[in-house]
């Protein structure tokens, strides 16, 4: 029995299904009748003036700037400054002082004026006895020296104060050197007690 009629009839019918059914499924498909289009769009709101807008005052886009307080005012300086100087100068002062103060009474001129008092007959029937310095309270207790001291330039200018068990009084004591190479000559050394009493040492000055 020959199959190949049949085959052949199969074939043909299947390809003339193709041939006719795939391009109305493909036109189906691509058809925009069939699929529903997008949702209409409201319509937007529309706002219609019959003139030109008016502008916002100034004021509004610009608002005026914050009150600015006044600029604190500088102290003056200057006082407190001068008041630092003088303070520092007095300091200064009171040190130079005490130091050269110091220096005067650690020398050999006052430690021989001292030994040549405290040997005197006459100076311990006025004065009494142990003859020493008289301290001041402002210098801690040590005597204060008035006057100079310069053996380099030859000049010596002193006075200062003295008491003992009987009284006190004022030592002055001046001595120069004329020329180099020549001791010094005293002229003047005298002791001018409390009581208005004069010891001097000085022989040749008259008093």
């Amino acid at each position: 029995m020959n199959i190949y009629p049949t085959v052949f009839k199969s074939l043909i019918a299947r390809r003339s299904y193709v041939a006719t059914a795939l391009p109305r499924l493909h036109l189906q498909y691509l058809s925009t009748t069939s699929r529903p289009g997008p949702a209409a769009a409201e319509a937007p709101n529309v706002t219609i003036y019959s003139g030109t807008s008016r502008p916002r005052p100034y004021h509004l886009k610009h608002p005026p700037p914050a009150l600015k307080r006044d600029l604190p005012r500088l102290q003056k300086t200057w006082p407190t400054i001068i008041a630092f100087a003088i303070i520092g100068v007095a300091g200064w002062t009171a040190f130079l002082t005490y130091v050269t103060n110091q220096e005067k009474i650690s020398s050999s001129v006052v430690k021989q004026i001292m030994r040549e008092l405290r040997e005197d007959e006459e100076m311990r029937a006025v004065l009494g006895d142990a003859i020493r310095m008289q301290g001041e309270w402002w210098l801690n207790g040590d005597p204060r020296i008035i006057g100079s001291i310069s053996t380099m330039q030859g000049n010596i200018d002193v006075s200062f104060r003295i008491k003992g068990s009987k009284g006190s009084g004022t030592v002055y004591f001046t001595s120069i050197r004329r020329e180099k190479g020549v001791p010094f000559e005293i002229l003047r050394f005298k002791v001018i007690a409390d009581d208005g009493t004069i010891i001097s040492k000085a022989k040749d000055i008259t008093q």
